[in-house]
């Protein structure tokens, strides 16, 4: 029985969310960023050159925002754990009898009877105390632990690649077309997109796919209204 239990390797949905949340959000706002942008000023009049010009400038933009704002954001995190795991770390120093009752108790808590929770308690600590009390106490696993650099990469990566396409079709659109163009691949790109990060995260695949199409058509329509409001005379 324990020879099956160790070949049985099981890969959760959960594994992949310190990376997925930060790839689907990257992917989408740049597909939407640079969408909604091009869609804008072609619809205000402006010119091939300066669409692209815009478009590229706000991937650039976007693209190291992204980056940024996931790395300060994820390190803030990883701040408060580390504050929390050296707490934890004093407090198995100074009062190990407490620590191990506190563990204890949050066993009984899940339906473990106390003695057996005192057992598994003191067994755990003898082997990691630490990591048992930063699992079971303060919710931290290595599935969970905060990784700055990793979501950094994973925003901008995917950023990146979401907002190339719009470019793309911009580019290969024929001008006067270009808005109508970009709105109908971009709606059909995140529809792709919302069905892909359902997929992933084991969910179904309406709600989200529904829910990415109309947040999009909304910014899209409202970023057109404003290029047709201020459109340029020539």
């Amino acid at each position: 029985m324990t020879k099956s239990v160790k070949k049985h390797a099981e890969s959760h949905l959960m594994n992949r969310v310190g990376w997925l949340r930060a790839a689907v959000l990257g992917a989408n706002d740049g597909i939407l960023s640079i969408a909604s942008i091009v869609s804008g000023m072609a619809a205000g009049g402006a010119s091939r050159e300066a669409i692209l010009l815009a478009g590229l400038a706000a991937l650039v933009a976007g693209a190291t925002s992204m980056a940024t704002g996931e790395y300060v954001s994820v390190s803030s995190q990883t701040d408060t754990e580390n504050a929390d795991l050296a707490r934890e770390k004093r407090e198995l120093t100074q009062n190990p009898k407490f620590e191990l009752e506190e563990l204890a108790q949050i066993y009984v808590a899940r339906g473990v009877e106390l003695p057996l929770a005192r057992q598994v308690a003191g067994q755990l600590m003898a082997h990691d105390a630490l990591g048992a009390h930063a699992r079971d106490e303060l919710g931290i696993t290595e599935i969970t632990v905060a990784k700055p650099i990793q979501a950094a990469l994973a925003s901008a990566a995917s950023f990146t690649c979401g907002a190339i396409l719009p470019l793309i079709v911009a580019i290969a659109s024929p001008p006067p077309l270009i808005k109508e163009m970009v709105i109908v691949s971009t709606l059909i790109s995140l529809a792709i997109l919302g069905m892909l990060g359902a997929k992933t995260s084991g969910a179904r695949v309406l709600r989200p796919t529904l829910r990415v199409l109309f947040w999009g058509a909304l910014s899209l329509g409202l970023t057109t209204l404003v290029g047709v409001l201020f459109r340029i005379k020539s």
